[in-house]
């Protein structure tokens, strides 16, 4: 390998923006992978189930790719390999007990066997992967096992802290790894990713374990049911559940298709801890004495088709939520998911319950490190290089001005989008190399990528302003008009054909489709003068466009 070789280090996702995190070091022809996240659409993505990341660049290079690398387990870090893993077979995937194990499942369900899943456990043993030495420390989330990465490269160490804050007094009483960082640092960091979620946020993240005593602040005292709905994957939240639950000795059911999922993976593997005797089936639960009952669900980001807001609508086979009950949303909204969040709380208070919610009660704290945190953390690494990730651009501004304050060259902080390579040479100058392919790619049912910006853009079209069809019928054999055209709207103002707007929509296909002696020739033709003609018409008399679609039928 040559001496002018130098690092790659390309985002494919999680920079400006907050989801589908996927980071990529390229030395060579040797390519690691760091996370495969997804992202959920915003209110502008019709019809799009979930976003994954646009990997063209890694798969031109697939048979560069030597390993996968998972820090944790959440949605945004591992949801869209079951989408990618099919180019890359048998590459391995390396991650922690409890990743491998939630992973495992979804590998199962998507019918994925090629890649192998490997061990890579906090504070264990390296791993090598072509010219790269992969390390993990243990680091505090919102889900056990959580872990950064120091990567050890021929031009110098580089941190990834995954998802991270600072929790003293995490549930499952093991703390990040502060000796490990100083011990990286001490050695020397040539560049740091560090999460920047919350650098707006001053101060420090309050511990995991808050949660736990707003759920018994909140069940003392309380005769009716008790509902928490929380992400599936936040497996230290569930065990609090638990915990309260069993303070005031009321049972659990677990509800919620991923949740369960979740909740029997957790516990077979040893990190969920309960008497067998304290969980309800769901099919048992109106069986329970309400007061003597807790349910965790899923939905506390609103889905329209999660527990939670099946329940808010009397749409669940196994709850409904009656006047009495209590329900706690320990989550906040993720961003672009507040109306539907505020949608399923306003219905809940409609069906007799109780609500605590984000700025209610302190019944959720972030998984994510504030300021104070992330500037301990830029203390601990001392790094020459410094790129803030996993944050929307305005985040990753002030976690540059915090690396600033912490000693960084302003020179040496990358505030980078998705595909911007940072090239870092063995000479350990750096810099801005030309952009790789990094865009959206939407999954839309069973289609993986076949929807694109033209197809939306359709979508919404429809969405502001409906569909206008016009069919013409010609004869076959002269190419003259037959009888009058018909109009079919939908999504836009009802009409019928004594209507002024109709009736003068049709004056103008008579006048858009006649010519000497009323032969059309050409069908193509005939469906531009119409769809020009009927388009002009009605943004004059609506200043609305709805989509004309000519349709000509040939008798």
């Amino acid at each position: 390998m040559s001496v002018d070789t130098p690092l790659r280090i390309i985002p494919l996702g999680g920079m400006g923006e907050i989801g589908k995190n996927m980071y990529l070091f390229e030395f060579g022809d040797d390519i690691i992978v760091v996370d495969c996240g997804l992202m959920f659409p915003d209110e502008e993505m019709f019809g799009i189930d979930l976003v994954i990341p646009d990997v063209a660049y890694l798969r031109e290079r697939r048979e560069q790719v030597r390993a996968f690398f998972i820090t944790h387990a959440h949605e945004d870090h591992v949801g869209g390999l079951p989408y990618v893993l099919p180019s890359f077979p048998g590459v391995p995937i390396y991650a922690s007990t409890l990743a491998r194990g939630l992973l495992g499942n979804k590998i199962k369900e998507h019918k994925l066997h090629n890649n192998p899943m490997l061990a890579l456990e906090p504070g264990g043993d390296p791993v090598s992967a072509g010219p790269f030495t992969v390390e993990a420390f243990r680091i505090g989330h919102s889900i056990p096992d959580a872990m950064g990465l120091a990567i050890r490269t021929p031009v110098g160490t580089v941190i990834h802290t995954g998802d991270f804050k600072f929790d003293h007094t995490p549930v499952d009483g093991r703390p990040s790894d502060f000796q490990m960082l100083a011990r990286y640092g001490a050695e020397g960091v040539i560049a740091l990713l560090s999460d920047s979620t919350r650098a707006e946020n001053p101060g420090y993240t309050p511990s995991e374990r808050t949660v736990g005593e707003a759920f018994r602040e909140i069940m003392e005292g309380l005769d009716g049911r008790v509902i928490v709905a929380t992400f599936a994957s936040n497996i230290a939240r569930i065990q609090q559940v638990l915990d309260a639950a069993g303070t005031f000795d009321r049972k659990v059911s677990v509800v919620g298709r991923s949740m369960e999922q979740n909740f029997r993976i957790a516990s077979d593997l040893g990190y969920l801890t309960y008497p067998a005797s304290r969980i309800v089936p769901k099919d048992r639960i109106g069986d329970t004495a309400p007061e003597t009952l807790v349910i965790a669900t899923t939905g506390a980001q609103g889905e329209p088709m999660a527990g939670l807001a099946r329940m808010a609508n009397h749409d669940h086979r196994f709850v409904e939520i009656q006047p009495g009950d209590t329900v706690i949303v320990s989550a906040s909204p993720i961003p672009g998911n507040e109306e539907y969040v505020a949608r399923t709380i306003d219905n809940l208070f409609k069906a007799g319950a109780n609500v605590y919610y984000h700025t209610i009660k302190r019944a959720h704290v972030s998984g994510h490190a504030s300021q104070e945190e992330l500037k301990l953390m830029l203390g601990l690494t001392r790094p020459r290089y410094f790129l803030p990730m996993h944050g929307e651009f305005r985040m990753q501004v002030q976690h540059g001005r915090l690396a600033v304050e912490t000693g960084v060259l302003p020179e040496n902080v990358f505030i980078i989008e998705n595909g911007t390579p940072i090239e870092i040479s063995a000479d350990g100058s750096a810099r801005r190399g030309t952009p790789v392919p990094a865009g959206y790619v939407f999954v839309d049912g069973l289609s993986v990528g076949d929807v694109g910006e033209i197809v939306l853009r359709d979508r919404r079209a429809l969405a502001n302003d409906g569909m206008f069809m016009v069919v013409v019928t010609v004869d076959k054999q002269t190419g003259t008009v037959v009888g009058r055209p018909e109009i079919v709207t939908r999504g836009f103002t009802p009409l019928n054909e004594k209507d002024p707007i109709m009736e003068g929509a049709l004056d103008r296909i008579v006048a858009a489709i006649e010519t000497p002696g009323d032969h059309i020739s050409e069908v193509g033709l005939l469906k531009s003068q119409v769809k020009d003609g009927v388009s002009r018409y009605l943004y004059e008399q609506t200043k609305r466009r709805p989509m004309v679609f000519p349709v000509v039928v040939e008798v």
